[in-house]
C-alpha cells in the first residue's frame, strides 16, 4: 500500500550519510518533533538525478531552512558508500543528508518502489518528495514514470509556508 499525505511515516532503520559520517536511526526517532523534506531519486551518480534532482536541492538548501526545515534528506535504493560519495562529488556534503536505502526496506514500507529488473537495475525507489511533519506526511507528489517537476526542490518550495 502506498503512503499518502495524513499517513504516519513507516517506523524503520535507516542509514543516513552526513559529513560528520553515517549513522543508523529509526524513523520514528529522526522525525519526532520537527520538519523534514525527503525526497527520492532512482538512483546515485544518473543522468536525471545528479544533474536535476539533487543540485536543485542543494542549490535551495539555505532557502529550505529559512522556511524552518529541520532537514532535507534525499533517499537512494543504494548503499552508504556510495551515498556518502554522491554527497561529495554533487557538493551536497555538509547541505543535505543522505538516506542510503540499500536493500530498498523503507522505500518497500513506503509503497514506492520501482521495478526496473528488467533493464538491469533491480528494484529502485519511484522519483518523488515529501513533507514530513513530526512524522506525519503532509505533502507527498510523485513524479509520473519518466516525469520530472512535481518533485523538484522548486516545488516543494511552493508548498512550503513562508516563514515569518
Amino acid at each position: 500500500m502506498t503512503i499518502k499525505t495524513g499517513d504516519r511515516f513507516p517506523a524503520t532503520m535507516v542509514t543516513l550519510v552526513t559529513a560528520d559520517g553515517t549513522r543508523t536511526v529509526e524513523t520514528s526517532e529522526f522525525l519526532a518533533g520537527r520538519l523534514v523534506v525527503l525526497f527520492a531519486v532512482p538512483g546515485a551518480f544518473t543522468p536525471t538525478c545528479s544533474e536535476k534532482h539533487l543540485p536543485g536541492y542543494i542549490a535551495h538548501a539555505d532557502q529550505f531552512a529559512a522556511r524552518g526545515v529541520d532537514e532535507v534528506v534525499c533517499l537512494a535504493v543504494n548503499d552508504p558508500f556510495v551515498m556518502k560519495a554522491w554527497a561529495k562529488t554533487s557538493g551536497a556534503e555538509g547541505k543535505l543528508t543522505m538516506l542510503a536505502d540499500g536493500s530498498g526496506l523503507l522505500t518497500k514500507a513506503l509503497g514506492l518502489e520501482l521495478d526496473l529488473v528488467a533493464r538491469g537495475l533491480g528494484v529502485r525507489a519511484e522519483r518523488f518528495a515529501m513533507i514530513v511533519e513530526d512524522g506525519v506526511v503532509t505533502m507527498l507528489a510523485v513524479e509520473p514514470p519518466g516525469g520530472f517537476g512535481v518533485s523538484a526542490a522548486e516545488a516543494v518550495l511552493e508548498k512550503l509556508p513562508a516563514k515569518p
